[in-house]
C-alpha cells in the first residue's frame, strides 16, 4: 500500500491499532520526550503517539510512528521489509538480454522502474501550500518542537527532510540533519562531516555562493523513511521512496527558494545557508544514549513557511536505546543488504544490534571459501561508505545465526582464539563516537569466529581445555580484595571462557588498568579468563545496558590486556592523564521533577 500523505498513514495506523491518542495537554518541553520514551521501551515499542493538546501549538505532535516492527512494514507498504530487499535484489540480478524473448519479458520490470523517479506536478494549491507565511509572519513558535533531553542547547527539530542542490544543481540531496531553533527564523544545519548536505555546503563555501534549502516536516512514510537511508552519492532519496511505494513521489516547486519538496507534506520551510555565517550548535542528547559536542554549524535562514491548513508534526526522540530509530535502522539494515551483496557476495546475512547504535558493532555471516576471507572482509566493510564507521566487526559461519545474539556469544566464548581470532585495525570512526582518544578516529576491532581451513593460523590447533565454572570466586570474595569495585558478576553462559563484569568506583586515571593488572595476577582469580571493567554506576545485572556501555566505550587497542591466555577489557571512562583528548560526554538522563511529574500523569495520558 502507498500512502499519499503522513494523514493516510496515521489513519491505518489507528486502523491497526498501533496508534495512542493523548487528549490530555502536554508540554514540547521535557514532558513528550518523557513519554515517548517510556512508550519506545515498552515491549516491541509500544505505539505511536499523537499528542492532541501541545502548549503553545494548535499542531498535534506525531511520534514514534516508526517505532516498531509492524508499523515499519505498514510505513513501507509491506508484509515485511524483506519484500523490498527481494525486489532490489531482483533489479539486480536481471540478466542482460540475448533474445527478442528475453527483451519483451523485460520489458515490464523497465517499465515499473520507469515510474519510480519523483515528478514534478503543476498545482495551483498543493497541500504543503496551503497555508503561506512570509516575512514578518515568519515564526517557528508556531510549530511545536520539542526540546527533548534537559541538557539540549534548546528546542530541536529531529525528523527534518533537508533538501538541497549540489551548486551545479545537476544533483539533490535528501537527508535528516537535526535542527536547532535560534528564534523565529533561524535554526542550526547539523550535518555530519561526512554526509553529502555537508559536501555540497562546502562546494558552494569554495565558491562564496549562497545555498538554497528545503526542510519538508511530515510526509508520505516511504519518503520520510528514504531521507534516512545511506544511498550511494548523487542517488536520489525520492527514487528510493518511488521505488518503495511503486509510484512517483509528487513533488511541487517552493514559493521562495528553487527547490521542489514534496507536494504532500505537512509543513514545509524554505530558505538559505550562507557559507561565511556559523553558529554555536548543540550540546544535544543523541542517539548514542550521550550528549553530542558543541560546535559550529551553519545557520538557515528562513523565507517562508508553508503547510496545510491543518498539519500534523512528524518528529522523534533519539537517545538510550531502544528508541524509534532503532527501527528505521533495521530496516536500512535489510534493504541494503543485497546492495552490499554485490561489492561482497560472500555475504550471507548481517545483524547491527541495538546495543551497537548502528556503528559500533556489525555481525556478519558469510560463505568463506579460502584462507583468511574473513579478515579481507572485514577491511573490505571498513571501506564501505558507512560502514566504514563500524567499530567491531564480528564474522561467523554461514549456517549460524547472526540475529541469535546468545548463539553469537556462546560462539566467541567457546571458540575465539585471543592469538589468532582478533584483527585490530585503525580508521575513520562517526563524529559521535566519544570512546577513541581522538574525534573521528581510532582503533577498530575484527573477531572472526568463522571456522578455520587450511592456511590460516590457528588451523588444526586445539582448544583449550573446558573452564570449570565452580572454581570461580564469589563476588564479595573480589569485592574483599578490590574496595573500588561496587559490584560484579559472572555471566552464567555455560561457555568455555568465564566472564566477569566489574561495576569499579573509577578515581582517578589509569585505575581500571591497574584493576585488571592486578586481578590477572591474583592466583585466587585464576578461573577467570575474561574480565570486563565498567563504570560503577552501570547495572551489571542488564546485559542490555552492559553491552551499550561497552560498545560506546570501546577503543579496541588501547582498552585490551592480554596475560597468558587471558583478556582484561576496561571500559571505563577515560581520563586526559591517559592521552584522552576529546570531552567525555555526559549520559542522558531525564530530570527527577519530569520522571515525578508523568509518574502522576501516566495513567490519566491513555485515557479514552
Amino acid at each position: 500500500m502507498k500512502y499519499p500523505s503522513l494523514i493516510e498513514f496515521i489513519d491505518r495506523l489507528e486502523l491497526e491499532g498501533e496508534l495512542l491518542r493523548i487528549k490530555q495537554p502536554v508540554s514540547p518541553i521535557l514532558e513528550i520526550a518523557e513519554i515517548t520514551d517510556r512508550v519506545s521501551k515498552q515491549p516491541g515499542g509500544g505505539k505511536a503517539l499523537l499528542f492532541e493538546n501541545v502548549e503553545g501549538s494548535s499542531m498535534p505532535v506525531l511520534i514514534n510512528a516508526f517505532g516498531s516492527t509492524k508499523r515499519m512494514n505498514l510505513a513501507l507498504g509491506v508484509h515485511n521489509i524483506e519484500d523490498i530487499a527481494k525486489r532490489i535484489e531482483s533489479y539486480i540480478k536481471i540478466p542482460p538480454p540475448t533474445t527478442l524473448l528475453e527483451k519483451a519479458k523485460l520489458l515490464p520490470m523497465l517499465l515499473q522502474a520507469a515510474q519510480f523517479p519523483a515528478k514534478l506536478v503543476q498545482t495551483a494549491h498543493p497541500p504543503c501550500q496551503e497555508v503561506v507565511h512570509l516575512n514578518d509572519d515568519i515564526d517557528l513558535g508556531m510549530i511545536p518542537i520539542l526540546q527533548c533531553w534537559p541538557h539540549d542547547a534548546g528546542r530541536f527539530i529531529t525528523f527534518p527532510i533537508v533538501i538541497n542542490r549540489s551548486v551545479d544543481k545537476k544533483i539533490r540531496n535528501v537527508g535528516l540533519y537535526r535542527m536547532q531553533v535560534y528564534d523565529k527564523k533561524t535554526t542550526g544545519m547539523h550535518w555530519h562531516i561526512h554526509k553529502d548536505g555537508a559536501h555540497f555546503f562546502h562546494e558552494y563555501r569554495k565558491q562564496n555562493k549562497v545555498m538554497e534549502v528545503a526542510v519538508a516536516l511530515g510526509a508520505d512514510p516511504a519518503s520520510c523513511y528514504s531521507a534516512s537511508a545511506p544511498l550511494p552519492y548523487g542517488i536520489d532519496e525520492f527514487l528510493l521512496a518511488g521505488f518503495i511505494r511503486k509510484a512517483s513521489v509528487p513533488l511541487v516547486k517552493c514559493k521562495t527558494v528553487d527547490l521542489e519538496v514534496p507536494a504532500n507534506a505537512e509543513i514545509v520551510l524554505e530558505g538559505y545557508i550562507d557559507p561565511s555565517e556559523m553558529r554555536l550548535e548543540g550540546p544535544f542528547g543523541d542517539h548514542t544514549g550521550y550528549y553530542s559536542q558543541d560546535g559550529d554549524y551553519p545557520v538557515f535562514h528562513i523565507t517562508a513557511i508553508t503547510h496545510r491548513k491543518n498539519p500534523v508534526y512528524l518528529t522523534t526522540i533519539v537517545g538510550k536505546p531502544p528508541q524509534e530509530d532503532f527501527y528505521l535502522g533495521r530496516a536500512t539494515e535489510r534493504i541494503f543488504l543485497p546492495l552490499i551483496r554485490t561489492q561482497l557476495p560472500e555475504v550471507v546475512d548481517m545483524d547491527m544490534p541495538v546495543e551497537g547504535i548502528f556503528h559500533n558493532c556489525v555481525i556478519v555471516s558469510l560463505d568463506k571459501r579460502y584462507p583468511m576471507q574473513s579478515r579481507r572482509l572485514m577491511s573490505a566493510l571498513w571501506g564501505l561508505g558507512q560502514m566504514s564507521f563500524v567499530k567491531t566487526i564480528v564474522t561467523v559461519d554461514s549456517k549460524v545465526n547472526v540475529h541469535d545474539y546468545e548463539e553469537v556469544a556462546k560462539l566467541l566464548l567457546n571458540k575465539v582464539d585471543f592469538e589468532t581470532d582478533l584483527f585490530f585495525s585503525e580508521g575513520v570512526l562517526d563524529v559521535l563516537n566519544h570512546g577513541s582518544d581522538q574525534m573521528l578516529h581510532g582503533s577498530k576491532l575484527g573477531i572472526d569466529l568463522t571456522s578455520k581451513i587450511e592456511g590460516e593460523p590457528g588451523y588444526k590447533k586445539e582448544a583449550s581445555t573446558s573452564t570449570d565454572n565452580s572454581r570461580c570466586p564469589s563476588p564479595e570474595k573480589i569485592m574483599t580484595v578490590f574496595e573500588e569495585v561496587q559490584a560484579c558478576k559472572v555471566l552464567q553462559l555455560q561457555a568455555r571462557r568465564s566472564v566477569l563484569l566489574v561495576a569499579l568506583n573509577k578515581t582517578a586515571p589509569h585505575q581500571g588498568k591497574q584493576f585488571i593488572q592486578s586481578f590477572l595476577d591474583h592466583s585466587a582469580f585464576s578461573a577467570i579468563e575474561i574480565v570486563i571493567a565498567l563504570e560503577g554506576h552501570v547495572d551489571i545485572e542488564n546485559i542490555s545496558t552492559v553491552m551499550w556501555k561497552f560498545f560506546n566505550n570501546l577503543d579496541p587497542k588501547r582498552d585490551f590486556y592480554f596475560e597468558a591466555g587471558r583478556l582484561g577489557i576496561d571500559v571505563t571512562q577515560k581520563f586526559p592523564e591517559e592521552g584522552y583528548q576529546q570531552n567525555w560526554p555526559d549520559e542522558i538522563e531525564m530530570t527527577s521533577e519530569i520522571k515525578t511529574q508523568v509518574d502522576k500523569r501516566w495513567s490519566d495520558l491513555f485515557k479514552e
